[in-house]
Order: C-alpha cells, then sequence, then structure tokens
C-alpha cells in the first residue's frame, strides 16, 4: 500500500479491475487493507480534479467503479486517540481564515480504530476547535448541515489521517467527491 497518499477512493463492489485500468493514469494507485477502498499519489490535485469532472461529462460510464474520490491536502500519522486528537486540532485550525463568518461542519469517514476513535464524537471535537477559534479571531462561524458553505473532511485509514476543506461551489463542480 501507498502509505504517503493523499486520495481516498472508494469503489462499487467489483470495480477493482476497471479502477486500476482508468486511475492508474493520474498517479500512482494501490489496495488499501479496507474493502473496496484504494489509495492514491497524485502530484496535482487540481489537474486531477479536472480531468477527471472533464472526462466523467464525456463518458460517464467509465467511471461507474466510482463511489466517491476525496484528495486531501494534509496528512499525519497517529498511535492514539489522543495523538489523532492533537494532530488533527493542529490540522483543522488551518482553515480558520477561510471559515470566518461561515456555515461549515466537519465529516469523518473512518476505517479502522474500531472501538477507539467515533466519527461522530471526533466530528462534534473538530467543530467545537473550529468555533472556538473563530470566536476568538473576531470572526464566528456555524455549524449547519443544510448548504453549509464549507466541509472539513476527515478520512483515516488505519493509524494514517488526511484532512481536506471543500467549498460548495467545489462539491457542485466536482460531485464525485461525495463528502457526506
Amino acid at each position: 500500500m501507498i502509505n504517503d497518499w493523499n486520495v481516498i477512493v472508494s469503489l462499487h463492489e467489483r470495480g477493482w479491475n476497471q479502477a486500476f485500468r482508468v486511475l492508474q493514469g493520474f498517479g500512482l494507485v494501490s489496495r488499501s487493507e479496507f474493502r473496496n477502498v484504494l489509495v492514491m499519489k497524485v502530484s496535482q490535485i487540481n489537474e486531477l480534479l479536472e480531468t477527471l469532472r472533464e472526462e466523467m461529462a464525456k463518458d460517464p460510464d467509465r467511471f461507474d467503479f466510482l463511489a466517491r474520490l476525496v484528495p486531501v491536502s494534509c496528512t499525519f500519522n497517529f498511535q492514539s486517540p489522543q495523538e489523532f486528537e492533537s494532530r488533527a486540532q493542529e490540522a483543522i485550525l488551518q482553515w480558520v481564515p477561510h471559515l470566518a463568518g461561515k456555515s461549515f461542519h466537519v465529516r469523518m469517514h473512518r476505517r479502522g480504530f474500531k472501538g477507539k476513535l467515533s466519527s461522530p464524537d471526533e466530528e462534534r471535537f473538530l467543530d467545537t476547535v473550529l468555533l472556538e477559534a473563530l470566536e476568538q479571531a473576531g470572526t464566528p462561524g456555524h455549524i449547519s448541515f443544510e448548504n453549509p458553505d464549507a466541509i472539513v473532511v476527515v478520512e483515516t485509514l488505519g493509524q494514517r489521517c488526511g484532512m481536506s476543506y471543500w467549498t460548495r461551489e467545489d462539491l457542485q463542480r466536482y460531485p464525485f467527491i461525495k463528502v457526506d
């Protein structure tokens, strides 16, 4: 498995062969230890997103293997729930300026670490971290699940985490990301 992945791909059943054929043109592709989940390492995430968007518009059936694809902009390893929270808190604060006065929520997709990390609990923790930081900056934001301005995505595969920030416009432009 690629250890320094920056894209997670969830597949529909029996999509492995087609996924490898199509995605290998974008970068390194590898199976993960989790069912129907691939990881990728690409050098240009924006190029990947734009090319996928264009190719999917031309030939959507070519991508029927794809359940969701989520690029991440920062990654880290963790060994314990406490280390996860510490490192996730540090990483998520980079988006405070982008969330000033906006509606948002955190969405976590956890694979592995079962019984040690709870996605809903970690989402609430990180939502609170952001709300407090925005309040301290004098630019309060608010949590919304109805058409928010942005979503912060947290993806874990075992003891590796990737995080990214997506605006409403990004998610409309790239519907294959599917963060919620």
